[in-house]
């Protein structure tokens, strides 16, 4: 039992919802337009989530690999910094969910596109061998680029632009206008969950020579750039409420405005570190409030 619980909490089980933010969404978008498909749905919900837990395993291990998970870290103990799990474990572990994340990402394209369109089949392909790339390379070997700045660019990309657009194209088969607002939203939200992490962890990261985007800005300036992720965010999808009104029911996401607001002046008060934990759990189920509200408010 308890090795079953030291696994759980190496995949880091709350950070999964924030992965299927952008699914629901473009499962939404698919259902308006008469595209939507629960097979495909299903298996990029299962797909997304294995690149996510690959992620977190992948980050466990490079971070200890580092040095970067020691003493001075505030965030949650890591399983191979607490010795519940070897490196030689996690490194095993890390193996069997490449082939997982494999195996799904396969049967998702032949469910998505069969025979019948091999070039979105082939180019779908390249995304995940890119995106299987970034998953382990976050933090695992030497040019790792969470260790350059570069963490935030790839949780926009892969949370927002791919999860969205790219779901949308699973279902369709084309790109659709309408799913561009929504994917610069959640992107940024995203990242600014990462962001979040990034804040509380500035000081041993500076220690650890990993080099954030925070350890780039300082303390008040990655505040000042956290303000600025959540407020375009809100932003692009207040624009995307009023060029796709049909109804008064298409604009409840704006519920999900009130405590993301809510969590921008907790995050502007904050001046113990450690309190920037707590608000990485409630932006990332605010995000997911609002993709859901979003989603459901686009097909009443």
């Amino acid at each position: 039992m308890k090795n079953i619980t030291n696994w759980l909490s190496a995949i880091r089980l709350r950070t999964l919802p924030l992965s299927l933010a952008g699914i629901i969404v473009a499962g939404c978008l698919a259902e308006y337009n008469g595209f939507f498909s629960w097979q495909i749905f299903l298996l990029a919900i299962a797909t997304t989530i294995s690149f996510q837990i690959l992620s977190n395993l992948a980050n466990d291990y490079g971070d200890a690999e580092k040095g970067t998970d020691n003493e001075d870290r505030i965030g949650p103990e890591r399983a191979i910094q607490s010795g519940n799990i070897s490196p030689k474990k996690m490194l095993h572990a890390i193996q069997i969910n490449i082939l997982i994340s494999i195996g799904l990402t396969v049967g998702l394209i032949i469910s998505a596109f069969g025979s019948k369109h091999l070039l979105l089949a082939i180019l779908f392909l390249g995304i995940a061998v890119f995106a299987l790339r970034s998953a382990i390379k976050y933090t695992m070997g030497s040019k790792a680029y969470g260790y350059r700045g570069l963490g935030d660019v790839y949780v926009f990309l892969f949370f927002g632009i791919v999860s969205v657009l790219g779901c949308y194209i699973l279902f369709a088969k084309q790109i659709d206008h309408v799913t561009f607002l929504p994917a610069i939203s959640i992107g940024l939200f995203s990242a600014g969950v990462l962001n979040l992490n990034n804040m509380r962890d500035i000081e041993s990261d500076l220690k650890s020579n990993k080099i954030t985007t925070a350890v780039k800005l300082g303390k008040i300036k990655a505040k000042k750039y956290h303000n600025f992720l959540i407020i375009t965010a809100i932003v692009t999808s207040f624009i995307f409420g009023i060029l796709y009104y049909v109804s008064v029911f298409n604009l409840i996401f704006f519920v999900a405005y009130i405590p993301l607001i809510l969590h921008l002046k907790r995050v502007n008060n904050i001046t113990n570190l450690k309190d920037f934990d707590p608000e990485l759990k409630k932006l990332a189920l605010s995000t997911v409030l609002f993709a859901l509200l979003l989603g459901i408010g686009h097909l009443l």
